[in-house]
């Protein structure tokens, strides 16, 4: 089976060979300065947005200080927001209030939180999830529907909940290790589709067979 051709906007062609505008190769979708995503990393939303990033992370302004950073392979639900480092306020003062933002000549250089969020590989985001600003999200995590999450999550984690909590990992310590040292997402396409059987079956032995030297 080949892999989805991470040129395309729409890499789902449904079988009366029309594409299925609902889902996004987010490289193809999104043009934004402050916005890094990884081939194949999809968004899918039941009502297609024109844009994208503003959809996908409304406070992330073209110019801000921080940055959204999305590896390879991820996945995103429909609902998920990443709610990046401008949408916060100052905490430091008496007020939270944010005075300088209605001032034009203080605007540009007031910003409390500048913190990029950075979602690793091969991360489903589920329905609704909301990533909060400064989050670090390991390779492999699934974060479910309609969780809240902040601060940082280990690689393969399971995360559910408001406030959001790893639970469960989807596989052992040795075998997270096993998998953090291959790092499959960065091989070639030839050898991923080698390896596409192993990765849908959960051979890990057969996976590590095929990786490079």
């Amino acid at each position: 089976m080949p892999l989805p051709d991470p040129g395309l906007r729409h890499p789902i062609i449904l079988p009366d060979g029309t594409p299925h505008a609902g889902t996004v190769m987010l490289s193809r979708a999104v043009d934004h300065p402050n916005f890094q995503v990884g081939d194949y990393s999809y968004a899918s939303d039941f009502d297609p947005p024109q844009d994208w990033a503003s959809h996908l992370a409304p406070y992330l302004f073209p110019g801000a200080r921080e940055r959204l950073v999305i590896g390879r392979f991820c996945q995103i639900a429909h609902g998920a927001r990443f709610i990046t480092a401008s949408a916060n306020h100052g905490q430091d003062g008496l007020s939270c209030y944010p005075f300088p933002v209605f001032d034009p000549a203080q605007m540009a250089g007031f910003q409390p939180d500048t913190r990029d969020t950075v979602i690793g590989n091969d991360v489903w985001i589920g329905y609704g999830a909301i990533i909060l600003p400064g989050a670090r999200i390991g390779d492999g995590a699934i974060i479910g529907a309609g969780a809240v999450v902040r601060g940082s999550v280990p690689a393969y984690g399971v995360v559910t909940g408001n406030p959001g909590r790893a639970e469960r990992f989807r596989f052992s310590k040795p075998q997270i290790a096993r998998l953090l040292a291959l790092k499959w997402w960065d091989w070639p396409v030839d050898l991923i589709l080698r390896a596409e059987p192993a990765l849908l079956s959960g051979d890990l032995d057969m996976l590590e067979s095929l990786a490079p030297d």
